[in-house]
C-alpha cells in the first residue's frame, strides 16, 4: 500500500482530514514503537510506506509494558487531541495496518499486545461493512 492510500484510509476511518490523519498516524506509530521490541518495530516498519517507516524506530531499550488506556493517553498527548479522538485514530490506524501488512505480521503484532488492546484494534462496531 502506498503512503497516500494509507493516509486516505486513516483519514476516512477516523473521520478527519488528511493533515490530521498524518498527525494522528505519526502519534500512534510512535506510541506503538514504545510498546514494541526493536525486532517487532523493524519487522512492521519494513512493510509500511517509506514515509512511515522512520516512525517505527527501534527502541533504545526493551518494550515498555503499558495497557490500552495508557496507549490512548500517550497518543492523545502526542497528537494534541482528546482521548476519545485518540482511540478513534488508533482504531483507524490498526484497521489500516491490517490491510497494509501481511496477515502474519499483523497477527504477530496483535498477539504481542494484551487483551485490553482489542477495543483499540477491532474496527468500530457501528461501522457497516458491505460485501459485494
Amino acid at each position: 500500500m502506498n503512503y497516500d492510500t494509507f493516509v486516505e484510509l486513516v483519514a476516512r476511518r477516523a473521520r478527519v482530514n488528511d493533515e490530521e490523519a498524518v498527525q494522528l498516524s505519526r502519534a500512534t506509530l510512535e506510541t506503538l514503537t514504545d510498546r514494541l521490541t526493536a525486532g517487532e518495530a523493524l519487522d512492521l516498519a519494513a512493510q509500511l510506506p517509506l514515509p512511515l517507516q522512520g516512525l517505527l524506530r527501534p527502541p533504545d531499550e526493551e518494550a515498555e509494558l503499558f495497557d490500552a488506556a495508557e496507549f490512548a493517553r500517550r497518543v492523545a498527548e502526542r497528537a494534541g487531541v482528546t482521548e476519545p479522538a485518540a482511540r478513534d485514530a488508533v482504531r483507524a490506524l490498526f484497521e489500516t495496518l491490517h490491510e497494509a501488512v501481511t496477515g502474519d505480521e499483523f497477527d504477530e503484532l496483535v498477539a504481542g499486545l494484551p487483551d485490553d488492546y482489542q477495543a483499540l484494534i477491532e474496527p468500530t462496531p457501528t461501522r457497516i461493512t458491505r460485501h459485494a
